[in-house]
């Protein structure tokens, strides 16, 4: 139950966070416009390490990140020791003017139905299958499994205005609502990892400061393709899951 409680409340990147948004009615929508340069296909491999009410707990997470001419798909696992698979979060869809274009999130979570997102560009509607909330697609709304690779894809396309302090929005659905999500550059760090001493972008989410959620920090690592390197989700409780990179494997695009 311990470890099961943990991972359901984190979600991956992949990368991966699916439980860090609150529920909103009427979201502001002002995410601007930006220019995208989308990173190569790779398969990334994770180490997890995380605390729950003081206990330590240790696991793995996988990232498939697949584009082609005008197409992406992005698959994102986690597995706990003892238990498995906890999570297996996936989003495809185009790439258009705006970036990345979902038309698909599926999520499914340990013991529970898988959920759908869809996002229909014909009606130019998101809609849910855990909720009967909707809304209008207007052009660079992301899903939470694909919204930190169109970070990604600003970061690689003007990496000189990845400073510290800039500020980059994206407007995110989740499961069943969806909200404005900004993230702020903090400075450049090196961190320890497995493949080696880094030299890596530390990017915050930001969040209110009387917010409840949870609180996820990302290094992106510049000579890796700008690809995640390590992400820490941290609770109001100081509970956290950090993911650290272990492996990268080139995939052909």
């Amino acid at each position: 139950m311990m470890i099961s409680r943990l991972f359901l409340i984190a979600a991956t990147a992949a990368l991966l966070s699916n439980a860090i948004a609150a529920p909103v009615s009427a979201p502001n929508r002002t995410a601007p416009k930006y220019k995208l340069n989308v990173p190569p296909s790779v398969e990334l491999a994770y180490e997890v390490k995380a605390k729950q009410s003081g206990i330590p707990l240790d696991g793995d997470a996988r990232v498939q990140w697949h584009v082609g001419s005008d197409k992406f798909e992005l698959v994102t696992e986690m597995r706990a020791m003892l238990v498995g698979k906890i999570i297996d979060a996936r989003s495809e869809g185009r790439i258009d003017e705006y970036g990345l274009a979902p038309t698909t999130f599926t999520e499914k979570r340990f013991r529970k139905s898988p959920s759908v997102t869809s996002f229909d560009r014909a009606s130019k509607t998101i809609s849910f299958s855990e909720s009967s909330e909707t809304y209008p697609i207007k052009g660079g709304e992301q899903d939470r499994n694909s919204a930190i690779w169109q970070l990604i894809s600003v970061a690689r396309a003007a990496p000189k205005n990845f400073t510290p302090g800039s500020k980059w929005s994206f407007f995110v659905v989740g499961q069943r609502d969806a909200d404005l999500w900004a993230f702020k550059v903090i400075k450049q760090e090196k961190i320890n990892t497995p493949l080696g001493d880094l030299d890596a972008i530390h990017v915050m989410k930001v969040t209110k400061s009387d917010a409840k959620n949870q609180q996820l920090d990302i290094w992106l690592a510049p000579s890796l393709e700008w690809y995640p390197v390590r992400l820490r989700y941290t609770d109001p409780n100081e509970d956290f899951i950090e993911q650290t990179l272990v492996n990268i494997t080139k995939k052909p695009s």
